[in-house]
């Protein structure tokens, strides 16, 4: 069975077997395995030891996006979330609950943020003391330029904190290169291939160390998890969800002999076969070739009588593959990941299976 959603992904054999292994989460042997993972993590997010440190958490992307949030917005400080989809809606809502005060710049699902239009924003209000990014929106198929418009932010003295939850180990990022950007937060299980319980932020040391007694929680305080990781060896605060760390670390190691360039053009080869594939079957792509990103692939649903979209999800999935169960967009899509331990050649199994369910099995739930 294939997973074709945006995570969790399939996984590579190696990462499977890690997992069906016991590890106390406390000996120094596993200890060390978590300081090389972090040492990886940052790494692969361009920054250096003596600027950045990765901290996991336990949890999803939006664990570490709340932590982001409430250790480096100040509690009278302002938000400025571009609305970008269901995901930058998640976020709003996280940074509203949390207690900060956040606005917004409305984006079409099918449109990607303008540089102009977020740097007139923040001087129109010079109250936005940060600036929230979603570089990849899974809920439209969308990619936004976040490197540059962190650089506008910068520019223009604010903070950034990037959702990078389903871009990051594929779409180019260098935090070193971007000294305004907070934290860029990440997880286990999307484009880095490993299994899903763990969320990792890179942050910068020194915004961490100036950011102390922010948070207003003990769990989600990344400059508390930062502090705790210098004064005992590594070791986490609370238990970790060790299994899915020990196999994120092997994950890791394929991640390097493959590259992050690499990696990139396997899941464009991946979206490229799907997109063109769901377009011969007579099926309509929600975004435009031009816009459309290698993570995933949103598609228009059939209007053919009868159709559901459990029916059809039930249908691929007795054929060897599984996609979302559920819409993202206000128009009815399906949705197709492309990430993951697959190829060009799954792909195109995958179409197959479409073309299948579409012709010859029961499409009704």
């Amino acid at each position: 069975m294939l997973l074709l959603i945006p995570g969790p992904v399939t996984t590579a054999d190696a990462v499977k077997k890690a997992l069906a292994q016991d590890y106390a989460p406390w000996d120094n042997d596993f200890r060390a395995i978590v300081r090389k993972l972090c040492v990886d993590i940052r790494e692969a997010a361009g920054g250096a030891p003596e600027t950045h440190v990765a901290l996991p958490l336990s949890g999803s992307g939006h664990f570490a996006l709340e932590a982001a949030v409430r250790t480096f917005v100040p509690r009278t400080g302002k938000i400025l979330i571009p609305a970008t989809g269901a995901y930058a809606a998640r976020l709003q809502r996280l940074a509203s609950e949390a207690g900060r005060t956040v606005v917004t710049i409305p984006v079409g699902t099918r449109e990607r943020v303008a540089p102009a239009r977020l740097a007139e924003a923040l001087c129109d209000d010079p109250r936005i003391t940060h600036v929230g990014l979603v570089y990849s929106e899974t809920g439209s198929g969308i990619c936004h330029d976040v490197p540059t418009l962190a650089q506008v932010a910068g520019d223009l003295g604010r903070r950034v904190i990037v959702d990078a939850v389903s871009a990051f180990g594929a779409l180019p990022l260098d935090v070193s290169a971007l000294p305004a950007v907070d934290a860029v937060i990440l997880t286990s299980n999307k484009c880095l291939e490993g299994p899903p319980g763990a969320a990792f932020a890179v942050c910068r040391i020194d915004r961490l160390e100036a950011s102390h007694g922010n948070a207003g929680s003990w769990s989600l305080d990344l400059a508390d998890i930062h502090e705790h990781g210098k004064t005992n060896n590594g070791g986490a605060r609370f238990t970790p969800p060790a299994p899915t760390l020990a196999a994120l670390s092997v994950a890791m190691d394929l991640y390097r002999q493959e590259g992050r360039a690499m990696r990139l053009a396997r899941y464009t080869a991946n979206q490229r076969v799907l997109y063109e594939g769901v377009m011969a079957l007579g099926l309509t792509p929600y975004l435009p070739p031009d816009l459309q990103g290698p993570i995933i692939v949103n598609v228009e649903s059939p209007t053919t009588p009868g159709w559901t979209l459990q029916g059809f999800v039930d249908a691929l999935k007795a054929r060897g593959f599984v996609i979302s169960n559920f819409y993202n967009t206000e128009q009815p899509t399906f949705r197709v990941g492309c990430i993951g331990a697959i190829t060009p050649a799954d792909m195109a199994r995958a179409v197959d299976a479409m073309r299948q369910a579409l012709t010859l099995a029961p499409i009704a739930a």
